[in-house]
């Protein structure tokens, strides 16, 4: 489909074809070649293979996070109404034909927690609200700032061909969602940065712990050959054929168990776990717990064994959405919705709706038994204060 797209593009037509809407980097997705690997280095396309790809804590990390604040309840409202059908509403459900709301969200949550930095390209038609939404690989993206420093434009790349979007416009056709930073003005600290080291250690663990079961899980003993006359050391042909038997025999899962029959002058030596071997485990877990403080998830979500911070399940899953996946949700909703706003030339903010989190069922109900038992309060008042549109002149909602 892209090289038709391509080859058309050098085509004139008699008559005007009917306008077709589609992403302006759909051209540049044909080829994708993949860079050097190096151990532990902290660009983007490397922190991603390392600690998402090949890791289980910072793939589980991600993915819970992006997972919960996709899910999350969206509203568009203005400073009078809560809107139920609206043309902004509409694009975020149906973004593009390929990807539903939750796919959308889902994938910018993904590229912000592993990079730091989100892009969402709109793809605008005839009307005020754009036609698609898109989200961008953040790697393959640049940052290019004017002479005062803000952004004039942004350059996406894949295998040597670029696309430049103008940012010069009313609005600009790339939204650009990144974590704060503290030493640098144009890209975002990824969680994964702070991880790296805990990453790698977790990774090099479970290296060590993969070489311990292709030896059968530990070094069980050492044979050890006295012979004749004070010799301590076998012929080579001797040599070779009992490694190939111990190769074939009592090496692996397969062979677990299996008795070992020795000939004249070997002698059998059990070994056990050295203390250094006991303390491996202990700093996988740990390394574990690292990345996922990092992530800002309780360790018990992540299966995690280790001192209990929360009383229970709940308590770290009600902490969970407070404190990590809500404030994320809220920033990149209120940039979403603001964006879109311009487009639309519309004074509406979107926000996620935390009364529909069932996480979040007990501190709703302590909350609204709180502001309806207040009789100082006047009715006005209380929906204000649990963020309810006001009521009409006949006492309806304006939502």
């Amino acid at each position: 489909m892209v090289l038709q797209f391509l080859a058309g593009r050098g085509r004139s037509e008699p008559q005007a074809a009917p306008a077709a809407k589609a992403s302006a980097t759909g051209p540049l997705v044909a080829h994708v070649t993949s860079g050097r690997i190096a151990w532990s280095p902290r660009d983007t396309a490397s922190l991603t293979k390392q600690a998402f790809a090949g890791n289980p804590v910072g793939f589980r990390a991600v993915k819970l996070i992006a997972e919960a604040a996709a899910a999350l309840p969206l509203i568009l409202q203005d400073a009078s109404a809560r809107y139920a059908d609206h043309p902004i509403l509409q694009l975020v459900t149906a973004p593009n034909p390929a990807q539903g709301r939750a796919e959308l969200l889902e994938a910018l949550y993904g590229q912000l927690l592993l990079s730091g930095d989100g892009y969402v390209e709109a793809v605008t038609g005839s009307g005020a609200v754009p036609l698609e939404l898109h989200v961008l690989r953040s790697d393959r993206m640049r940052v290019i700032p004017g002479s005062d420093g803000w952004p004039v434009g942004y350059e996406y790349a894949v295998g040597g061909r670029k696309h430049r979007f103008d940012a010069t416009g009313p609005v600009s056709p790339i939204l650009h969602v990144r974590n704060f930073h503290p030493q640098d003005d144009h890209y975002g600290l990824s969680p994964l940065q702070s991880a790296a080291q805990a990453v790698d250690v977790h990774n090099a663990a479970s290296r060590w712990s993969k070489g311990l079961l292709d030896n059968a899980a530990r070094p069980s003993g050492a044979i050890i050959w006295k012979g004749p006359d004070g010799q301590s050391s076998l012929a080579p042909d001797q040599y070779e054929r009992l490694v190939a038997e111990m190769e074939a025999h009592h090496q692996g899962a397969r062979n677990a168990g299996r008795p070992m029959l020795l000939e004249g002058g070997l002698d059998w030596k059990p070994m056990g776990f050295s203390p250094s071997d006991m303390e491996f485990q202990k700093t996988k877990e740990a390394a574990a717990r690292e990345i996922a403080v990092a992530f800002g998830i309780p360790p018990m979500l992540l299966g995690i064994p280790g001192e209990a911070t929360y009383a229970n399940y709940q308590e770290a899953h009600r902490a969970f959405y407070r404190l990590t996946v809500l404030p994320l949700a809220g920033r990149v909703a209120a940039a979403l919705g603001r964006w879109l706003a311009q487009f639309a030339g519309e004074e509406v903010s979107l926000v996620p709706d935390p009364d529909r989190v069932p996480a979040l069922a007990s501190e709703r109900d302590a909350q609204w038994a709180r502001v309806a038992q207040a009789d100082f309060l006047t009715t006005a008042e209380k929906r204000d204060m649990l963020g309810l549109p006001p009521l009409d002149e006949g006492g309806a909602s304006s939502a």
